[in-house]
């Protein structure tokens, strides 16, 4: 790229770069925009301006980011997620559409709903939208990763919900005292023999202790189905999201842990992304 080389120009070069990404268009532009700090309107209205050498070689830098399979959230910072921006660094999984599933499923179900406990809550998404949705309610985010708890800690400071939220390093249940109305929780469940399916956008960039159990993915359940009893309150209700294929492995270990009522919330693809557990 030259000197005199306007923005169009430089977004074309880069879509070249980055022919083995899956959206290249969509994050070249995106990456152009948190480099001019400007909205899309603003970029297809100046796409003939000339791109000066600093915002030049920053763009390029980023572009080269991407080349190398760092997702574009990582090179921004942040992540939307269900209408809200969270700060992500590779502490923490990049919050997903799938997880999505789980807050619409929550918020109809929520009732009076006063106490949320978030299990491995990562860069908190779960926890603080519920939590910006519910304005009665407080919660508690867990992890097990002081680093994951920096990133939730600092959501939550940014999103004007830190008197509503408190996080504490834990292993799942390990140091949670008291009862809670929501469990939610996004468990590791990629099993390891399905290492290979997974983009590099994902094994390099995402913590491996929040993507992968044992080798058929059921490792977090098993725990978490033999303590979630001692959180939920008699009239709780627990939001796990699941892998696709997962449903009856996943039930079946509730169930035998004493859990009677358990439903799926399909995703917008169809598949059985959320499990709903009532004692």
């Amino acid at each position: 790229m030259t000197e005199g080389i306007t923005r169009g120009a430089a977004l074309r070069a880069a879509r070249g770069r980055l022919t083995h990404v899956e959206t290249p268009a969509r994050d070249a532009r995106d990456l152009m925009r948190h480099v001019l700090g400007i909205d899309s309107a603003a970029l297809i209205a100046t796409e003939r301006d000339p791109l000066p050498p600093a915002e030049n070689a920053r763009f390029e830098a980023a572009i080269a980011r991407r080349a190398a399979h760092e997702p574009v959230s990582k090179i921004v910072g942040h992540r939307a997620f269900y209408g809200l921006e969270f700060a992500v660094t590779r502490a923490v999984l990049d919050p997903r559409a799938d997880s999505e599933t789980l807050i619409d499923a929550a918020r109809e179900m929520a009732g009076n709903a006063r106490r949320i406990l978030d299990l491995g809550t990562g860069s908190g998404c779960l926890l603080l939208t519920l939590l910006h949705h519910l304005p009665d309610a407080t919660g508690v985010g867990v992890d097990a990763s002081e680093a994951a708890l920096t990133v939730a800690r600092g959501n939550a400071k940014r999103l004007g919900l830190d008197e509503k939220a408190r996080f504490i390093r834990s292993d799942w249940f390990e140091k949670v005292d008291g009862t809670f109305d929501l469990v939610v929780c996004n468990p590791p469940y990629i099993g390891e023999d399905e290492r290979d399916t997974l983009s590099d956008d994902v094994l390099l960039w995402d913590p491996e202790e929040a993507l992968f159990a044992d080798e058929n993915g059921l490792a977090a359940y098993r725990t978490l189905a033999s303590t979630l009893g001692k959180a939920l309150s008699e009239t709780g209700t627990a939001f796990f999201e699941i892998g696709s294929g997962q449903a009856e492995a996943v039930s079946r270990l509730f169930a035998a842990c004493g859990f009677g009522d358990i439903t799926f919330r399909r995703d917008i693809a169809g598949i059985r992304r959320c499990m709903i557990v009532r004692r």
